[in-house]
């Protein structure tokens, strides 16, 4: 469905791919600014990839679409299923995606969960940047629906290797971790922008998910592990 929806009702550009490890676990990192990221950035992406989707979408035939597939509920307010789910995929070494902003707004990773930063760490898993545009434009509602056909641009970013250092504490690497995730997300989204002369759409919806997707259960293992 990601395929068909990249390269059939859409036309989707793809960059970066060579940035993407060939085997080993990666966590893929998008901006999100509609509905159809998630989906747009798993037919692009040149590996498969289970996805942390909000629990709200597994109803009805898209439910069994999303689970068929092997996508991820995850509880927005805090999950600790989902995020050992994450991890026991990542050290099998498997891909994760994930769009840490935690809710659909501009898209320019002002701030991302710390989810991201906790999986990165436990794992060893390499972090791929991911930069989509198109999939919501100017002031278009964050629940819109793109006309068919619209050119979308996803683009996967220079890897990132995450560790904990010598002497760091559990709470500054994961602070020092969701800092470099979010500085090089956000420099790619506008080395994006910059190339493509694709704009990110206007904010109409507050970020106020700051900490969803894993972000709670995130410090919650990170105090037993301290």
């Amino acid at each position: 469905m990601g395929w068909t929806l990249d390269h059939v009702l859409y036309r989707t550009s793809v960059t970066g791919r060579a940035n993407v490890p060939a085997a080993g676990p990666v966590i893929f990192a998008g901006n999100h600014i509609s509905l159809l990221d998630g989906p747009v950035m798993f037919g692009a992406a040149p590996r498969a990839m289970h996805i942390l989707v909000k629990k709200e979408m597994f109803a009805g035939f898209l439910g069994r679409v999303l689970s068929a597939s092997g996508q991820l509920p995850v509880d927005r307010s805090g999950d600790r299923r989902a995020l050992a789910t994450a991890k026991s995929l990542l050290d099998a070494g498997r891909c994760v995606g994930i769009l840490p902003e935690g809710t659909r707004g501009s898209g320019e990773a002002a701030a991302i969960n710390n989810g991201v930063a906790w999986l990165a760490l436990h794992t060893g898993a390499t972090v791929v940047p991911v930069s989509i545009l198109g999939t919501r434009i100017g002031t278009e509602h964050v629940d819109v629906v793109p006309r068919l056909r619209r050119r979308f641009h996803v683009s996967f970013g220079a890897a990132l290797n995450i560790s904990r250092r010598p002497g760091e504490t559990g709470r500054v690497s994961m602070d020092r971790a969701g800092t470099e995730i979010r500085a090089a997300l956000a420099r790619h989204v506008q080395d994006s922008i910059e190339r493509t002369g694709q704009p990110l759409p206007a904010a109409d919806s507050p970020h106020e998910r700051h900490n969803a997707v894993a972000g709670t259960p995130a410090d919650h293992h990170l105090r037993k592990v301290q």
